[in-house]
């Protein structure tokens, strides 16, 4: 089972990818650092130094300025996630975050893909507001 969430960044598809992949943006929206640029084939480590947290991630696929594949979790429940981008015109794209994985059976399936959904919006708006209007400051802002 898969949980989609879509969203509008005014920005070309190439500074969204960029925010992903480049070591140094990605603490301006998301986690607080990454261990190095994500490249295909790599395992990067991701700091979340707010909650004293850290996730390595696999990256399986990366298509320059339109998609990146990476897995993450417990080898029992490792997702694959995609990060689809379609740029809509030299000053805006599509972004689609789409993570496969959760399991039907799982009592608790409601839960996770209601907070699941809850992260990625969060985290897209952070990724809006740095892109769009240089704020630096939400990615802390929530607090569980």
């Amino acid at each position: 089972m898969n949980n989609l969430t879509k969203f509008k960044i005014l920005k070309p598809a190439s500074e969204v990818f960029e925010a992903f992949v480049d070591p140094l943006r990605i603490g301006g929206f998301w986690f607080s650092s990454s261990s190095e640029r994500w490249e295909q084939g790599k395992t990067v480590t991701l700091k979340y130094d707010e909650y004293n947290a850290e996730v390595d991630i696999k990256v399986t696929k990366i298509e320059v300025n339109e998609k990146i594949v990476f897995m993450w979790g417990a080898s029992e429940e490792e997702h694959i996630v995609t990060i689809s981008l379609k740029e809509q015109d030299d000053m805006s794209t599509i972004i689609e975050v789409n993570e496969e994985g959760f399991k039907e059976n799982d009592d608790e399936l409601i839960h996770k893909l209601i907070d699941n959904k809850e992260g990625w919006v969060y985290m897209l708006t952070c990724l809006k507001g740095y892109l769009e209007f240089d704020v630096r400051n939400l990615r802390a802002g929530l607090v569980k």
